[in-house]
């Protein structure tokens, strides 16, 4: 075989190349996502190629998902840019992917699945692709700056924009069945109120303090008054990146098209975890990525489209196909894929998608992780003056989840359903009294190699719903690759902090 089509491609690549990625899907972390030494070795190695170039956790992952990227960067070449093997190779692989989301996501055929890399990049072309000025949309709280921001720029050209909040609330006194009233941390002046990792804490709680919650429910009734006819599109994202609280899409998706409105969800947390249906939940347009409930790698993403809802491109150029037309090829997927495709990480995303159907699908997945975090939360929730936030009424009911009733799960119910649990994504977000929520996921990476993720989370409106916009807050999230090992460390190192 003679390759003689660079211009479309690199074909030829060093083996250093595939096992570099390979190597970085098993080990590197989200760059500028945590301080954490995956994150760090990120972070450094893109600074190393930013430097380069100007001289010339994510989470845990299948081992077939590195695998097949290295596969792919070895023998796959570039998608619709050629009829040589490699090319059609490439053409394979993604559309066996489409197929993969399609069915995941019940959505409306494998040519409605475009690919973008990441959600940040899905969300914008869902937003900016049906809203032109002089529209409305209705939003939440909630979001992430994935969302807002998109936003905020069509509002300064004409776009209206409704905000709905979350349900007002105080502290809450699980322990006592009471409400109290929130302080507010100070954390911005004197050491006083500043952890000293060297050991001793001057700011430790009274002991006798019970612990509080904030659960930062949104306001469903305030978001069904918003919707109505003259809406053009809803964006709402199935469950909170911070407070893990999982939205009643199938709901919203009723009122959406009995408003007529365009349902945009924002998938990020849930997709690869949830059972999503955009056919039954009413959902027009599902943005998702691929380096976190999908375990695929970084740099894969996508937004899945009802047939007959059009979308204007955020991008034209290179589609290899309508070489001699002025205008972007108007049919999907391309209209929404200008460019060369990460064919590379594509295919990694193909087989973590196979290992999740393999492993019988996102119930076995949700269900390992709500083991480990429900046991984890009833591990930490005596801690003095831990304050969490989010609804864990699930968590509640069902019990500690450790040993003996390691087996028993919570069921997945629709939320807002008088008389049953609201479901929630793996995760537990709290606080430790005022410290601040970087000294504390700074103090478990550095003396327990634990990693969490602290500060904003990209979620500012939520952070000034739930009070901590100063604080922040430390986000444990699970997988169903974790241990329940792993979480009684983590809740002991917890323990050990003051």
């Amino acid at each position: 075989m003679i390759y003689l089509d660079s211009a479309a491609t690199s074909y030829y690549r060093p083996d250093e190349v595939a096992e570099a990625v390979a190597q970085a899907i098993r080990t590197m972390g989200n760059c500028s996502r945590g301080t954490y030494e995956t994150a760090l070795e990120s972070a450094r190695v893109i600074l190393q190629t930013r430097q380069l170039v100007d001289e010339l956790f994510d989470g845990y992952r299948p081992d077939e998902v590195a695998e097949a990227v290295a596969q792919a960067i070895r023998t796959m070449g570039n998608c619709s840019r050629g009829t040589y093997e490699t090319a059609l190779e490439s053409a394979r692989v993604i559309l066996q992917t489409r197929q993969l989301v399609d069915e995941l996501f019940d959505g409306y055929g494998p040519d409605q699945v475009a690919f973008t890399a990441n959600s940040t990049e899905s969300l914008n072309m869902a937003i900016k692709g049906v809203l032109k000025p002089g529209d409305r949309a209705v939003t939440t709280v909630l979001e992430h700056n994935s969302v807002l921001r998109p936003l905020y720029q069509l509002e300064e050209q004409g776009v209206l924009v409704t905000r709905v909040g979350c349900l007002k609330e105080s502290w809450e006194n699980i322990q006592g069945s009471q409400k109290m009233q929130e302080k507010q941390p100070d954390i911005r002046g004197s050491r006083e109120n500043q952890p000293d990792i060297r050991g001793s804490r001057k700011n430790q709680p009274d002991t006798e303090e019970p612990w509080k919650i904030r659960r930062g429910l949104l306001d469903m009734e305030q978001l069904r008054q918003a919707i109505v006819p003259g809406v053009k599109a809803v964006i709402l994202t199935h469950g909170s990146n911070l407070t893990g609280n999982i939205q009643d899409i199938r709901t919203v998706g009723q009122w959406c098209q009995k408003a007529g409105a365009v349902f945009i969800v924002d998938a990020s947390q849930t997709g690869g975890v949830f059972p999503i249906s955009m056919k039954k939940d009413g959902i027009d347009i599902l943005c998702f990525t691929g380096h976190k409930g999908l375990m695929g790698p970084q740099g894969t993403g996508g937004l899945c489209v009802r047939r007959g809802l059009k979308i204007a491109p955020l991008l034209s150029g290179g589609s290899g196909i309508q070489t001699y037309s002025k205008r972007h090829p108007l049919e999907m997927p391309v209209a929404l894929e200008a460019g060369t495709l990460n064919g590379h990480g594509i295919a990694g995303l193909r087989a973590a998608l196979q290992w999740i159907k393999e492993h019988g699908g996102t119930e076995p997945i949700r269900r390992k992780e709500e083991e480990l975090a429900r046991l984890f939360y009833h591990l930490v929730k005596e801690i003095p003056g831990i304050r969490f936030y989010g609804d864990y009424e699930s968590y509640e009911r069902a019990g500690k989840g450790d040993g003996k009733d390691m087996q028993k799960s919570q069921s997945c119910r629709n939320p807002g359903m008088e008389g049953e649990v609201r479901p929630r994504a793996a995760m537990v977000t709290l606080n430790l009294g005022d410290e601040d929520s970087g000294e504390v996921s700074d103090w478990l990476a550095s003396e327990h190699g634990i990693y969490t993720r602290s500060g904003g989370h990209c979620a500012p409106l939520m952070h000034e719903a739930l009070g901590t916009r100063e604080q922040g807050a430390v986000r444990f999230s699970f997988s169903c690759f974790n241990t329940e090992e792993e979480v009684r460390q983590a809740a002991r190192a917890l323990r050990e902090y003051f």
